[in-house]
Parts: structure tokens; sequence; C-alpha cells
């Protein structure tokens, strides 16, 4: 059999949710499989480093500046033989074979439950998608049950034309470091092990920072006694009461990811709270560096409005870091009972939530429960499951 691979997003730079997944799962296929052959069609030179493609894997760069998809793409599998397209996030060219197999993996509908957190473009595009795309597809491939259930219920597809494949994590590179490794590699982020919260993923509204970073500075809200409130106006002792003594304070808030959409406010918060000071912006890390900072960290905090897997929650469980997220959509099914689950819409819970996950028997039996939960994903058996649903169809 020929499969096609959209591979656009699996060679960028700095891969994120869906270029991660094209990326890990495409190198495990490539481990597994040595009977079908593939053909990665790429937007751009694929650099792919010390890795060793066999023989049955082919890349063919597009060379298409504009609509890469519904252009290049779909001009390409017209031109190729294949037996089945494969497209690991989303976008299926409308023009196609009509003989030709598809299937589409798809990753979330946070475009139908966060609308206004959404650009007018992508939101557009997204429900034009739910619309034709999903619907004509041969088969679909939901991340978590609660995307299939999403599926289900606001496109209205057939439970029987969708298949549920977890996301994995890499086993060799995320795993615990510790000792004067650890103390050593933090450096290099002005942290100190224990000493901060961690975030990761893109900086934007739907994975509600803002929330994230009230909440801390209500967590550090305690009035150290050495310092007086009784100087300044009333309106900088009240700011000074709520949010000033993380300049007493030893805990921090790391915030790894790069800039997304309406992130400005974002940004400009924790000046207008007055603890600036406490929180750092960290920007795009390297994947190899994410264990340094999960490891150290007293928590990760992920209290996100809506995702389709959420991957920093087993990446995080995978490295020995507590893990505090959110009780809705995917998240709960995800963090098995490896996290603590709170209402991301309300402060007093996540506050709660942060409080709770500083008191070290609580931290023990998280990170114990997640060592357990993370047994269930790995990049080999989403390979193996996936490989199932190309060869049957």
């Amino acid at each position: 059999m020929v499969i096609g691979f959209d591979g656009s997003r699996a060679f960028v730079n700095k891969r994120t949710g869906t270029e991660n997944y094209s990326f890990q799962l495409l190198r495990a296929l490539a481990r597994i499989d040595k009977k079908n052959n593939y053909i990665i069609y790429t937007g751009n030179l694929v650099n792919s480093g010390d890795i060793r493609w066999p023989d049955n894997f082919t890349f063919k760069q597009i060379s298409w500046p504009r609509f890469w998809t519904q252009g290049g793409l779909a001009l390409q599998s017209f031109k190729d033989s294949l037996n089945l397209l494969f497209i690991p996030a989303h976008t299926l060219p409308i023009l196609r074979p009509t003989n030709l197999k598809t299937i589409i993996t798809v990753h979330d509908l946070g475009a139908e439950y966060l609308p206004k957190l959404h650009q007018l473009r992508q939101l557009i595009y997204l429900k034009y998608i739910t619309k034709y795309q999903l619907r004509s597809a041969t088969k679909l491939i939901a991340v978590s049950n609660a995307t299939k259930e999403d599926l289900i219920k606001r496109v209205g597809i057939s439970p029987k034309k969708i298949a549920v494949i977890y996301e994995g994590y890499d086993n060799k590179l995320f795993k615990p470091i510790k000792g004067d490794t650890l103390v050593n590699s933090l450096i290099e982020f002005n942290l100190k092990p224990q000493s901060y919260f961690l975030f990761v993923g893109t900086v934007q509204p739907r994975k509600n920072l803002s929330s994230i970073i009230k909440a801390f500075g209500k967590l550090e809200s305690r009035v150290n006694p050495s310092t007086s409130l009784g100087t300044g106006s009333q309106e900088s002792r009240k700011k000074r009461s709520r949010f000033s003594t993380l300049a007493t304070s030893h805990l921090k808030l790391a915030i790894v990811g790069s800039k997304g959409w309406m992130s400005d406010d974002i940004y400009k918060l924790p000046k207008k709270l007055g603890i600036d000071h406490g929180v750092n912006f960290l920007g795009h890390v390297p994947d190899e560096k994410l264990p340094i900072l999960y490891s150290g960290a007293l928590s990760l905090v992920f209290p996100s409005l809506f995702e389709g897997f959420g991957l920093p929650i087993i990446e995080a469980q995978a490295c020995g870091c507590p893990v505090l997220t959110s009780n809705l959509s995917s998240m709960p099914e995800v963090a098995g009972k490896g996290a603590i689950l709170v209402d991301p819409y309300s402060m007093n819970d996540i506050v709660k939530g942060m409080n709770r996950i500083k008191n070290q028997e609580s931290r023990i039996k998280n990170i114990k429960a997640g060592f357990e939960n993370i047994k269930r994903f790995s990049w080999e058996k989403a390979a193996k499951e996936t490989l199932a649903i190309l060869e049957e169809i």
C-alpha cells in the first residue's frame, strides 16, 4: 500500500502540539512499518538530524507558497498513485481523486466551544472543516474520548467512523532529572528546584494564563510582618496587601511557550498586578530542555479552558512533576488519577489547588499516580494503533 503523509507540520523549527504529533507519529511509524510505502509531503527541505529513515519512506517537497494543502498537496494527490492520504492535523484537500481513501486526526474542536478566543480567519476555516472535510473523510482519529464525543455531538459524525488513539510522549527524553545536574541546569533559567510553578504551552487566552497569573498573585498575598503598609496612597497599599510580598518570597511562576494570538494583555498582567518580579516568561524552550524545567517545578499548572489532549500533562508526569489541571474536556481523561483537578473558571479553586499541591504529602501522592498513569501512553502504541487503522480501511 502507498500511503501519502502530510508532513508539512512535522519538520518546522519550533514544534508545538500538532507539529509534535505529526513528527513523533511519523518517526514511530518508521520504526514499526517496513511493509507499506510512505510518501511524506513537506513544504520545506527536511532536516531530519540524526534520524535515519527507512527505504520505504520517501520525502517530496511541494514548493507552493500559498494554499499549500488546497493547491500543492491537492495537485500531488492526483500525480502520485496513492491508496491512502493521511492528514495528521485537520486540513484535507477539497479536490482529490474520488477513489482516494483519507484519514484525518482531529486534535480538538476548540473553535466550537471558545469562538471568541480564535482568530476570525481561523474560526471561519475551522467551522468550514467541521461542516465538510470531517464528514467527507473516510475515517477520523480522535486524540481523546472527549474529542470523539465532541465530533459526535457538535458535527454529527457517526461513532463508527471515529477511532480514539491517544498521543504519546518521548520516553527517552522525558524522565526525572535530579541532584546536581538539575540544580546546575536550572541556573540557565535563573530558577532553583522546587521554587517555581510551571506552565508549558502557547501564550494565548485559551490556556487561561490570566487566571494562572492572578491565582499566583493571590497565592503570594501574604503580608510580610517586616514590611510596612503604612506609606503610599490607599490604592497602592491595597495592591501591596494583595500582591507585593513576592519580593520577600522565593516562589516564582515560570511560563514556557511562544507568543500566541491575543497575548499582549497576558504579558502586561504581571506588572499591572505588581508581581512582575515573580513571573518569568521564558519564551520557546527546546524539547530537550523541557525535562529540566518539569523536574525542578513545584508543579505544572495547566488549568486550560479547553484541550483535545494536553500533552504537557503526561510530559510532566513522566518527569516526576506534580500536575494541576482542569476538570473539563479531555484533561481529566488524560491526567487520570495523577493530577489535582480544578474548575478553570474559578479563581478560588485554582488558588486552593496551588496551595494544596505545595503540601509534600499531596505532591508525593500526585507524583506516584502520575508515574502509573503514563504507562497508558507511548508513541509506539499510538503508531501501532494508527497503522492498524491505515491498513483496515
